[in-house]
């Protein structure tokens, strides 16, 4: 068995053409889509970047593996304590090591785990290749290893190869010469200018107003990329900064493809395209960034193309977790699940799908504090800390009809709202009976000073929203917060 794993970091799937975006973003992703599955309501359990992985890693929801933000206690695994045997206990097994059980051995190229100090992501790996950008190398530098590696060893058998590319997330840094790719390309921005106008008004990290450069001190190289949000011509280029980064990496994918096809493995090779989260692009005024548990953040892409066992043109509309998916690759090879993941194959080992899930829980506790539930048509999100942002405590929204969240429909729709809070009661109580350890790991975070990124930042924000004629708002940060909470942040 041999399986190329695509990890993209910041992919949304509503920017692919086969999720129906109107743009040529990605051409081999929509090949690949047509010639295989596509998932439609994946979504990671635990987001941003280090949950998600961690995530994916443990087969196991943040609350129960600990890591569930950027920083502090709750970026380290818990321990499994009596659990703990001369290895993993079986039952805690990674999701490498569960495939090298099975017999595959597993190489990743990724920065991921210098990036975050997620040094348990290497469990089980038989090869790891740093391209060494701490998340800032282009696809370029990330294949001047995955194309050697595939040249010797795609022919070979029992293979996973993990390629972890980085060009859509934030700063969108493509090569100059390039320029936009989709400067004549109709737009698609989703924004009038009195909504931009009240984002602009408003506050919080990555908001119109407060983006990269505000709150980094760093912008995009590309001097087409706006450094704020101020009109809806601002939004298209920023978009189509994203855009020419998807475009830039399904480029680079398509070459590993053309070597797999040229070695003679292609249809013998389980192709995997997803993403450790999704990205906002002004929903609820956050611009390219993965702030909260919504759809735009947890959803992510899930494409699998594999012959042999998944039939072509597939579309899975269940309520799925992302390790769902891969829990199906370790049956796939021949594996038993761990007994301890909260992942359970979304596929059977002949490749049809299993029923999905009734309701997903999100998790997002970086950036924010907010667990939400995707129950039906709804997205209700509970919000804990709005880690500076302009949120409310409940937020409700229809997500079919209004991906973008753009109305809050709590006060209406209030039933809806406590079958929702009561599904994450129950998914709350269920995960802590069977977790190894007492204490939810949000509260943890909570107890630490909050989101990571925003601790010890208060009075610096204030000082700025103040100078920026926003005195209001500084004052509303004050009456929720007190004054200013723990310290530290890292990009």
């Amino acid at each position: 068995m041999r399986i190329l794993f695509v990890d993209v970091d910041a992919l949304r799937p509503d920017h692919l053409g086969c999720y129906g975006y109107p743009r040529a973003t990605s051409p081999t992703i929509d090949r690949l889509a047509a010639e295989g599955a596509r998932f439609e309501r994946c979504y990671v359990s635990d987001a941003p970047c280090l949950p998600s992985r961690t995530a994916l890693s443990t087969g196991r929801f943040g609350i129960r593996n600990g890591v569930v933000g950027h920083g502090g206690t709750a970026a380290d695994p818990t321990s499994l304590g009596a659990y703990r045997t001369f290895r993993t206990h079986d039952d805690y097994r990674p999701w490498f090591q569960a495939l090298r059980d099975a017999g595959i051995r597993s190489t990743s190229v990724s920065s991921f785990p210098s990036r975050h100090g997620a040094w348990w992501f290497l469990a089980g790996l038989e090869a790891w290749h740093d391209p060494g950008g701490n998340g800032d190398e282009r696809a370029e530098e990330v294949n001047a290893f995955a194309e050697p590696w595939l040249e010797a060893h795609a022919a070979q058998d029992d293979w996973l190869l993990h390629v972890n590319y980085w060009d859509a997330h934030t700063t969108y840094r493509t090569p100059a010469e390039l320029g936009n790719l989709f400067e004549d390309a109709a737009p698609t921005t989703w924004l009038d200018q009195a909504a931009i106008d009240r984002h602009w008004a408003g506050y919080g990290p990555m908001s119109a107003q407060d983006g990269s450069l505000a709150w980094f001190g760093w912008r995009s190289p590309l001097p087409w990329v706006p450094e704020a949000i101020r009109t809806p011509a601002d939004h298209q280029r920023w978009l189509d900064g994203y855009d020419t980064g998807i475009r830039y990496l399904d480029d680079h994918l398509a070459r590993l493809i053309a070597i797999l096809e040229r070695k003679g493995v292609l249809d013998d090779t389980l192709i995997i395209v997803t993403a450790d989260h999704g990205e906002s692009q002004g929903e609820l005024n956050v611009y390219g960034d993965h702030q909260t548990a919504d759809e735009t953040t947890c959803r992510v892409p899930m494409i699998v193309r594999w012959p042999d066992r998944v039939p072509a043109g597939l579309v899975d509309a269940e309520l799925r977790y992302q390790f769902d998916l891969t829990a199906a690759t370790v049956e796939w090879a021949g594996g038993t699940v761990p007994a301890a993941w909260d992942a359970r194959p979304a596929m059977t080992p002949d490749g049809a799908p299993r029923p999905g899930r009734d309701a997903l829980v999100l998790s997002q506790m970086a950036w924010s504090c907010q667990r939400a539930v995707r129950l039906g048509d709804w997205l209700c999100i509970r919000t804990y800390d709005p880690g500076f942002k302009e949120l409310p405590e409940v937020l409700l929204f229809d997500v079919v009809a209004d991906p973008h969240q753009t109305t809050d429909l709590a006060s209406a729709h209030p039933q809806v709202v406590d079958a929702c809070l009561a599904q994450l009661e129950r998914w709350q109580d269920d995960a802590m009976q069977r977790s190894l350890h007492d204490v939810d790991p949000m509260r943890t975070v909570l107890r630490e000073g909050g989101p990571f990124h925003v601790r010890g930042e208060l009075t610096g924000y204030q000082e700025r929203l103040r100078a920026t004629g926003r005195p209001a708002a500084a004052k509303a940060l004050e009456a929720r917060y007190g004054s200013a909470r723990g310290d530290g942040r890292d990009d």
